[in-house]
């Protein structure tokens, strides 16, 4: 069953409507498994896989001729498909596996000297802050988190930012580099990136973006007028790019600041001798060969993008449907739920792919006694989110990515072309059964 909003795709191609019609006939997923979560680690149609195995084949049965020969003109053929999505142009953008590989570029590129900070925000991505943390035992740079709790304004998160930097300029310090979400892992919502960078660019701070959650899931072919320092995202995840793969965006005027891969590869020259070429060309040269990796993701972007212009309609289809559908599954689950989906007062954390929904269980802090029967103490919520979700894999062949977050219960659901109303009242259905239980278990 369709929700609603989509269209249909070019004549070219036979129509497929979106949803469970749409998974049966090009995802690969097993018959009794239900795609929620998508967010993670994504999902790429019957068509990239088989290409994807078709440039395995010619590796193999020529691996000079394709390494050293083919795949230079198809990576090139791949960032030239793949810039205008950035609204980049082509030795702008270059691949890497994966969005941490690409901040890690970045972050460790940079010199650092005392009193420079890197700033971020409490709903940085984990491995990201781990980046921060080893950099502060390696170099003179010290990160300095911004914190707040969900729904928020977008308008306070702008003030917190600012704040925080007139407050680390009173100590004395520099913000090196500043860096945020476009879509925040979890919760899952939209974040105001477009609006802090003009702060960065007014205080002459580095931004560095991390759009795991961005190409194929939000609208970027201006990005180069929001005019990030540097940009990041992955393809694997929302452009249905076989794992892993990712986009490193740098402009030209900061692309001398990337003066090595990591880990550092063939392409490296020393600074005496990068005179000898420009610095485009130094820039793209640092990563067409980084190491013996299975790079033929990169190349699959080629055959994603085909599948998303001629099967689904192109990318304002995608994004149109899946961001509806989203809307509409989680205000569905919601309801069924007795509870709500998160949203701020000007409604602008669903601006994106994804729903968080609050499941039907109440908390006692501290050491209260429960006022009611079937409430969960706080100091086992943790564990009882780890159960619902290690269960909706063990018992319902899905994953309900599921979290204690600002003193409740809440699920992130993503949504995708393959998926419509039947998969979120069924994702409803299975969660009450699931708070059912905890429910009992505390009586």
């Amino acid at each position: 069953m369709r929700m609603v909003h989509e269209k249909p795709p070019t004549a070219a191609a036979t129509v497929v409507p979106f949803g469970r019609e749409m998974r049966l006939a090009h995802f690969n997923f097993a018959a009794s498994y239900t795609p929620l979560n998508h967010g993670s680690f994504g999902a790429f149609p019957s068509c990239v896989r088989d290409y994807q195995r078709r440039l395995w084949s010619e590796t193999e049965a020529r691996p000079d001729t394709f390494v050293r020969f083919t795949y230079p003109r198809l990576l090139r053929e791949a960032r030239e498909a793949i810039a205008p999505l950035l609204g980049a142009e082509t030795d702008e953008v270059v691949f890497v596996p994966n969005a941490l590989t690409a901040i890690n570029t970045v972050l460790r590129n940079l010199t650092y000297k005392d009193g420079d900070v890197i700033l971020y925000f409490s709903t940085i991505y984990d491995a990201c802050l781990k980046t921060v943390q080893s950099l502060e035992e390696t170099t003179a740079v010290r990160g300095y988190c911004i914190e707040f709790i969900y729904p928020v304004e977008d308008d306070e998160i702008l003030d917190r930012f600012r704040t925080a930097i007139i407050k680390i300029k009173s100590q004395g310090r520099s913000v090196k580099l500043a860096m945020f979400d476009t879509v925040l892992t979890f919760p899952g919502v939209s974040f105001p990136w477009r609006d802090l960078v003009p702060v960065c660019k007014e205080h002459g701070i580095l931004s560095c973006i991390d759009g795991a959650h961005g190409i194929g899931h939000i609208d970027l072919n201006h990005l180069p007028r929001v005019g990030p320092d540097f940009f990041i995202s992955n393809c694997y995840k929302w452009l249905m790019v076989p794992r892993g793969c990712a986009v490193l965006y740098v402009p030209y005027h900061n692309q001398a600041l990337i003066r090595t891969t990591y880990p550092t590869a063939e392409g490296y020259l020393p600074v005496s001798h990068r005179s000898a070429v420009s610095q485009a060309s130094y820039f793209v040269n640092l990563f067409e060969k980084v190491s013996t990796i299975d790079t033929t993701p990169y190349i699959c972007v080629i055959e994603a993008l085909k599948f998303r212009d001629r099967v689904c309609g192109g990318e304002e289809q995608v994004r149109d449907y899946c961001k509806n559908t989203a809307r509409e599954g989680g205000e569905l689950m919601a309801a069924m739920m007795g509870t709500e989906v998160l949203e701020n007062r000007k409604r602008t954390l669903r601006d994106c792919c994804f729903t968080n929904v609050r499941l039907p269980l109440e908390v006692v802090e501290g050491q209260q006694e429960p006022k009611r029967i079937g409430q969960v103490p706080a100091e086992e919520a943790k564990a009882v989110a780890d159960w619902i979700t290690i269960t909706t894999v063990d018992e319902f062949d899905t994953f309900i990515a599921t979290r204690f977050y600002a003193g409740a219960f809440w699920v992130r659901i993503s949504s995708q072309i393959y998926l419509d109303r039947a998969d979120f009242e069924w994702a409803a259905k299975v969660l009450l059964d699931l708070c059912s239980r905890v429910t009992k278990r505390y009586n």
